[in-house]
């Protein structure tokens, strides 16, 4: 007599095998029935834990086929000794190309409106601008944002992007950001006095900014109300050693830069 398999699905009919991945903090995946994305901070024994961009937690089964990396259907598993390592991740969330050359530099800029600015660019983003070309420089104050666009020329293949502090409605540089109208100029900014107000109160230990009264000197101010020494060069440096990764910012400021990426990468037909 023919022997035949249990199994009598028709091959056709079975689902084709996936890749399984290792759950490694850091590893950035989309749930395939919510849609939600995020980064892996946490696996127990049958779920794992996501934190997306805006800081939302949720939890998940380890299902089999139950999420897409880089657009693939995969099973995560729990991470054990001799696993496959996942894809290394930069400071900011994207997939990391080991051995990769920096990129001679665009023609296209990003400023920003500081110094303190440029060094928290560099530290979440460095390793991306590098591969994409693009160079970061920084301006002493948005009064002169009108100057240099008309020195930068910005064009099709030059395009400027701008990052700003405390562009909400009716402040002083939100009307001075309406007042570059050219198209391969994008100005976009934060709703913060000080870019330090862009790094989590959590990441560097404290509760909350402290709310620094008009008409002070905001970083002295901060200073003073945390009990810190009067010397905010070295307050900075503080703050700045506790930023790690895209985690330990408010997305308020991760989504305006990846915005500023993006147009002067791709710039505008």
């Amino acid at each position: 007599m023919r022997s035949y398999s249990p199994d009598l699905t028709p091959p056709w009919k079975k689902p084709s095998a996936v890749p399984e991945v290792p759950a490694d903090r850091d590893l950035v995946v989309e749930e395939v029935t919510t849609g939600f994305c995020g980064a892996v901070i946490g696996c127990e024994a049958g779920t794992v834990t996501l934190e997306d961009r805006f800081g939302k937690h949720r939890v998940f089964p380890l299902t089999a086929r139950g999420f897409l990396l880089e657009g693939r259907v995969v099973t995560l598993v729990r991470p054990g000794a001799g696993a496959p390592a996942a894809p290394a991740r930069t400071a900011s969330g994207s997939v990391a190309v080991p051995g990769a050359r920096a990129r001679v530099a665009r023609a296209g800029r990003i400023y920003v409106e500081g110094r303190h600015d440029a060094e928290l660019v560099e530290r979440v983003w460095g390793d991306d601008l590098r591969i994409e070309g693009v160079v970061v420089e920084y301006l002493e104050g948005v009064d002169d944002l009108p100057a240099i666009v008309d020195d930068f020329a910005p064009g099709p293949d030059a395009c400027l992007g701008v990052l700003v502090d405390h562009l909400v409605r009716g402040s002083k540089e939100s009307r001075i950001a309406a007042s570059v109208t050219d198209p391969h100029v994008l100005v976009v900014g934060h709703p913060y006095i000080d870019i330090w107000e862009a790094v989590k109160p959590s990441s560097v230990g404290i509760a909350a900014w402290p709310v620094v009264p008009r008409g002070q000197d905001w970083k002295t101010g901060v200073c003073r109300a945390l009990g810190w020494p009067p010397n905010t060069g070295a307050a900075w440096q503080h703050i700045l050693s506790r930023v790690r990764s895209y985690r330990d910012l408010q997305p308020e400021l991760l989504g305006r830069v990846e915005e500023l990426i993006d147009f002067v990468t791709l710039p505008p037909e």
